[in-house]
């Protein structure tokens, strides 16, 4: 089963709906039958490259809120993310562009899909946990390097504009789905789902997918011709 997801760094809901994903799939035991893959989505592609500002002044002028309004919808995000499992200090992060950690995603994926999903949870890490930059190339660079990625090939894609065409290429995708917010699952290439799901939803999306593909597995052969000759059914 192949899982897509539209996801940003960025987003605080792309870190629980993927760790509620990755919670269902450790559950019930798919983790052999699934395969996942993140697409890139960048929530402000215009953000700047460094640090402009704290948290709560940013959420409070783009959604038009007071400080403490702003405050208390995001110690009720941390809360959620707590509640995943997940050290979660989403009041300190630093925003920065994404862009560039998308990019080294796109090299990561390139060699292993085991080593795509060290980084991808690793750079979530880093930005919710650490509340690190993750549009500072040192920063990026760091952690590619303690995920074991190779030094040269790390920097030939920071030092240049490699993979670019492949986030856009993510982002154009999403626009064809009609994806304008995430985090945006296809389970299946069947089922879209919108959001971060509570776990227990996301196993029952998972079950309604695979009795699917096992009822078209069981699917009666009639009679039929090919190449090698006829099917009779007797």
């Amino acid at each position: 089963m192949k899982i897509m997801y539209w996801s940003d760094y960025a987003c605080p809901y792309c870190y629980i709906g993927e760790t509620h994903l990755k919670n269902a799939i450790e559950n019930l035991g798919l983790g052999d039958q699934v395969e996942t893959e993140m697409l890139a989505f960048e929530l402000d592609p215009d953000a700047s490259r460094t640090y402009t500002g704290a948290t709560v002044d940013r959420f409070a002028k783009k959604y038009g809120l007071s400080t403490a309004g702003a405050q208390e919808r995001i110690d009720g995000i941390s809360r959620m993310g707590r509640e995943a499992g997940l050290d979660f200090r989403y009041a300190e992060t630093r925003y920065t562009n994404t862009f560039d950690a998308h990019r080294l995603t796109k090299l990561a994926q390139r060699k292993s899909a085991e080593l795509a999903d060290r980084l991808e949870e690793r750079l979530y890490h880093a930005y919710f946990s650490e509340n690190l930059e993750l549009g500072d190339h040192a920063v990026l660079k760091r952690i590619a390097l303690e995920e074991g990625m190779d030094e040269a090939e790390v920097d030939a894609v920071l030092n240049s504009n490699q993979y670019a065409d492949d986030v856009r290429l993510d982002e154009r995708e999403a626009q064809r789905y009609g994806v304008h917010a995430v985090p945006y699952f296809v389970v299946g290439n069947k089922y879209a789902i919108p959001g971060a799901m509570p776990v227990e939803a996301m196993e029952r999306v998972l079950k309604n997918v695979l009795d699917e593909e096992a009822k078209a597995q069981n699917v009666v052969q009639g009679m039929s011709c090919g190449p090698d000759g006829c099917h009779f059914e007797g």
